[in-house]
């Protein structure tokens, strides 16, 4: 039996944090939101009981390391499973993007060893379970538009984002997301996002609003060091960006426009900018809805 799956890449449509816990996590508040920007993975069982991982990129690590290896030995152990898998990666999300890549292609791991191996399980239970292994796994079992609060698994759908198109742009740079939150753990937050005010601008279907509520605690410590982030945004306004900002901890870049043109224009020019880019235009999407 073999199965495909396609796991969607998400962007922060607002980010705060509250606190830490005593364990080291961070409480956070986010608004999350699946943009068409995918993976695509393929699972055939075996009968050697191996978790076997191939991917088109070598870059990608396709050991024991890999998140959707560590999904699979999850569900082999906890559930008895003595059949193995052989799993093939179609990675085109970009890597340490602050996109959720690696939590994504989990929850895909997740969904389709649930069918491969007839478990039987809910998407309640497969979040339970997603949790132990990573914060944002939960939300990309769920997709479409939540609010992300506690370390990011305790979860509420909301309503879809209102249409847009969204150019997403990832310089080459790697951002540590230990080291951007040991920053912000060293200084006070200055200003908190509106996550209230932007999740009933989605709700009420205002995207104009919704861009002028969007903030990122994280951002100022990202940008501060990386000048790209800076010079990202202002190109994609320049192009007719209603918004731009960034992403998780960031480096990608996302400008919202509301005119499919202009879109084109921003994704064009951050094509001939010269800088060294994975740019991509994509647009909000609901998987549950496809």
């Amino acid at each position: 039996m073999k199965i495909e799956r396609t796991a969607y890449a998400k962007i922060n449509l607002g980010l705060d944090v509250t606190g830490r816990r005593d364990d080291g996590y961070h409480i956070v508040r986010m608004i999350m939101q699946n943009v068409d920007i995918y993976d695509t993975l393929t699972f055939e069982d075996n009968d050697t009981g191996e978790v076997v991982l191939t991917a088109n990129q070598d870059t990608i690590p396709t050991d024991g390391s890999n998140l959707i290896c560590k999904v699979a030995k999850q569900l082999q152990e906890e559930y008895g499973v003595k059949k193995g898998v052989n799993i093939h990666l179609v990675k085109r999300i970009p890597v340490a993007a602050g996109m959720a890549g690696g939590s994504t292609d989990g929850a895909a791991a997740y969904m389709a060893l649930n069918e491969l191996w007839n478990l039987g399980l809910d998407k309640k239970r497969l979040c339970e379970l997603a949790v132990k292994l990573g914060a944002d796994i939960p939300y990309c079992i769920l997709g479409g538009t939540a609010l992300a609060e506690g370390i990011g698994e305790e979860l509420t759908i909301i309503s879809d984002m209102p249409k847009c198109s969204i150019v997403v742009a990832k310089p080459n740079i790697d951002v540590s997301t230990g080291w951007v939150y040991k920053e912000l753990d060293s200084k006070e937050i200055e200003n908190h996002p509106d996550i209230d005010g932007i999740r009933k601008a989605i709700e009420e279907g205002n995207l104009e609003e919704m861009c002028g509520l969007i903030g990122n605690v994280l951002e100022p410590v990202t940008s501060s060091k990386y000048e790209e982030i800076g010079k990202l945004e202002a190109l994609l306004t320049k192009a007719g960006a209603i918004g731009a900002f960034m992403t998780g901890s960031g480096p990608t870049v996302f400008g919202i426009f509301d005119d499919e043109a202009l879109a084109k224009k921003g994704y064009e020019s951050l094509c001939d900018s010269g800088m060294k880019l994975q740019v991509f235009l994509s647009g909000p999407i609901n998987p549950n809805k496809l």
